[in-house]
């Protein structure tokens, strides 16, 4: 929430922010970035940001935002499942939000800049989670715009798309951390480059868009412990997700791995908490122990052929891919002859600035019309007997 027109911060709360900030210095490890080091493309719009420091503001403006809305009905890993008790996306950035953290409280790091980027992470998420994220990327690579990455277009939903297409003005170091989250890469040790600013940001948005395995390593030690929460808050509650959906036993689970790293969601997160702490204190890095990463890195193997590419949680693909082709190439149409009755006009257009439209392409538009969409809101677009229903 931004500070309403007007309204002048008494002086007694306006010099709170510069208390706040000198605390900071006295309390803050010294590989934590401080408050008052945020930089903003445009700064003098926050010049009269109140009592609230810059990455509180970040937080602020990420979790109003009507992306961080639509959290809500997006798939984590299984969707059309009729369980209230399965993981939605929404769920997995709060449980990011909390590891990181109780990561960075301590490491005695900036708890404020690690919420920022844990909370926006996601927001480009497609409809249907990596499914629907692949299937947006074929698309998007034959109308030659490039790769699609939920993690650049985190970025495009914060920086050009919200606020009518002005976006959010959040402090690079947010930004970054969000760009550079990927918690599928596996990294035992993460040391920060923070030698970073906008024309370099942005030079790596669009290597990453040209070349999904260009190389991205947080500007912040807080950029790092939210790439690594974001394995550590999916690991274990995914196959806790497919152990209640009787995909896998927990007896299945090998014992390699269980001895290490236990075989409950508790557990696994506890133990990749408390190893990262151990041996990330008072260093340059964030990291885990060799035998740790060793663990963690099989299950992620583990996860992988025994979840996320078994058959049982692949029943509606076909289906899915086939409606994100016809949706794209409706869309497509519906810009290229103008049809204003078109949900793309009236839902997702009629409030943009003109600059949105001036800068954008055809297929940009509907890339981040549909990326921007709940599972719902997609489905909703064909008629009935077109979607896959829930089993």
């Amino acid at each position: 929430m931004d500070k309403f027109e007007g309204f002048s911060t008494p002086p007694a709360l306006d010099s709170l922010r510069s208390t706040l900030n000198q605390q900071e210095r006295e309390i803050f490890s010294p590989t934590a970035t401080t408050s008052d080091s945020g930089v903003r493309r445009h700064p003098i719009i926050d010049t009269a940001a109140g009592y609230r420091q810059a990455f509180s503001l970040d937080s602020d403006r990420i979790l109003h935002s009507r992306a961080y809305t639509r959290y809500i009905d997006k798939t984590q890993v299984f969707y059309l499942i009729p369980n209230d008790h399965i993981t939605h996306r929404v769920l997995h950035v709060q449980l990011v939000s909390k590891i990181a953290r109780t990561i960075g409280r301590f490491l005695r790091l900036n708890e404020d800049l690690i919420e920022a980027i844990a909370l926006g992470h996601d927001i480009g998420h497609t409809p249907f989670g990596h499914e629907g994220e692949r299937y947006l990327s074929e698309l998007c690579q034959n109308a030659g715009i490039g790769y699609f990455l939920h993690n650049v277009q985190s970025i495009q939903f914060l920086d050009g798309v919200e606020r009518k297409g002005q976006g959010w003005n959040l402090c690079l170091q947010t930004l970054d951390g969000i760009l550079c989250h990927d918690g599928e890469i596996h990294n035992r040790m993460l040391t920060p480059n923070p030698d970073k600013n906008f024309t370099i940001f942005e030079a790596e948005v669009a290597a990453k868009k040209a070349d999904p395995d260009y190389p991205l390593v947080p500007m912040t030690t807080e950029g790092c412990v939210v790439r690594m929460a974001d394995t550590i808050a999916y690991i274990g509650r995914d196959l806790e997700d497919a152990i209640r959906l009787g995909l896998l036993d927990r007896r299945d689970i090998p014992e390699s791995i269980a001895r290490i790293l236990g075989n409950t969601n508790g557990t696994i997160v506890y133990r990749l908490v408390t190893d990262v702490i151990q041996n990330s204190h008072k260093n340059r890095f964030v990291a885990f122990s060799p035998t740790i990463s060793e663990a963690l890195k099989a299950l992620k193997v583990f996860n992988l052929e025994h979840i996320y590419m078994n058959p049982k949680s692949k029943v509606h693909s076909a289906a899915i891919h086939r409606l994100f082709c016809m949706l794209f190439e409706m869309r497509l149409a519906d810009l290229v002859t103008n049809n204003r009755s078109s949900d793309i006009f009236s839902g997702f257009l009629a409030d943009m600035s003109d600059a949105y439209i001036a800068n954008h392409s055809n297929p940009e538009i509907v890339r981040d019309y549909i990326a921007g969409m709940t599972d719902r809101y997609f489905l909703h677009q064909f008629p009935e007997h077109l979607r896959p229903v829930a089993k």
